[in-house]
């Protein structure tokens, strides 16, 4: 389960019911059900037009992924891929076959099946990435749906808001405030449906399943790295070893924090200094002490 995605329903929720309380007299003062079937059926005319049938049928299935966390995914293909990389170094590729079929990641088993098929690995590679380029359009085409709903939402908005202020203007002579009022508040509550649906729901799901992609992306990489040491014959520990550098987390890929050096302005001591540099490091430090603050490294 995707924990920051409930935390994000947990705040618009708390966001809506504050407003609903808090910036009202009454709550009911900002549920307006005419303005909100004007942007929800607006949007979805719009959409259906857009988008063939079975694409939009899709929009709920979607909208599921971002409540669901990928959990260790990453680990278990490396663990999947060594697994069978020592079976197949064992020499016994019916257990590899028999692996194979408890897989349940279709992308790593079409890969290994190349390769216990004596598959070039060229052939592999072009194959794995043609599926790769075909994986990214697809998501990135459902992604773009919500950015296109994101679109419709507060056009459809300004369209209610329109349509309120016609109707309040066809009424205005007959002096009945209520019935003003109540033109009003389609008019202006639409484009406030509008905005909260684009901006709370449609573009955050979009960001979402966009980064989804770029995570799929990863791991596919990181498998068919896996698959091409498999079909170069790499040892199980040497491809256990270069798959978990996809998947380890550094605070900064090109500098590890030097341990703490004692008060600013002091001499760094033996052994610390930047290797490579001591003779840089040490006459900056005499010849520009005011530069120390910056430049002092931080554990």
């Amino acid at each position: 389960m995707n924990s920051s995605a409930w935390l994000g329903v947990l705040a618009t929720a708390l966001l809506l019911g504050s407003l609903l309380l808090l910036s009202a007299d009454s709550p009911v003062t900002l549920i307006n059900l005419m303005g909100l079937a004007i942007v929800l059926f607006g949007t979805l005319g719009a959409i259906f037009i857009s988008y063939p049938v079975r694409e939009v049928l899709r929009v709920v299935r979607l909208a599921v992924r971002v409540f669901q966390g990928g959990g260790r995914r990453n680990e278990q293909d490396i663990e999947a891929l060594v697994q069978l990389a020592r079976l197949w170094f064992s020499g016994n590729p019916r257990k590899v076959e028999v692996a194979l079929k408890e897989m349940r990641n279709p992308f790593l088993r079409t890969g290994v099946e190349l390769v216990i098929d004596n598959t070039s690995e060229q052939e592999v590679l072009d194959l794995m990435r043609w599926r790769m380029v075909r994986m990214k359009a697809r998501e990135r085409a459902e992604a773009q749906m919500f950015r296109t709903m994101a679109l419709y939402a507060p056009a459809f908005g300004m369209v209610g808001t329109l349509i309120g202020l016609v109707n309040m203007l066809a009424v205005i002579d007959v002096g009945d405030m209520a019935l003003v009022g109540e033109r009003m508040a389609v008019a202006l509550l639409s484009t406030f449906y509008g905005i909260v649906l684009a901006n709370l729901v449609f573009k955050p799901v979009a960001v979402k399943l966009e980064r989804r992609t770029e995570e799929r992306l990863i791991t596919m990489n990181m498998i068919m790295e896996g698959v091409s040491l498999l079909s170069r014959r790499r040892a199980p520990t040497f491809i256990e070893a270069t798959l978990n550098s996809f998947i380890e987390q550094h605070h900064d890929e090109l500098h590890d924090p030097l341990p703490e050096t004692g008060a600013v302005g002091e001499e760094p001591p033996a052994g610390l200094e930047p290797r490579g540099l001591p003779k840089a490091w040490s006459l900056r430090r005499r010849v520009a002490p005011e530069l120390s603050e910056v430049d002092q490294p931080h554990g």
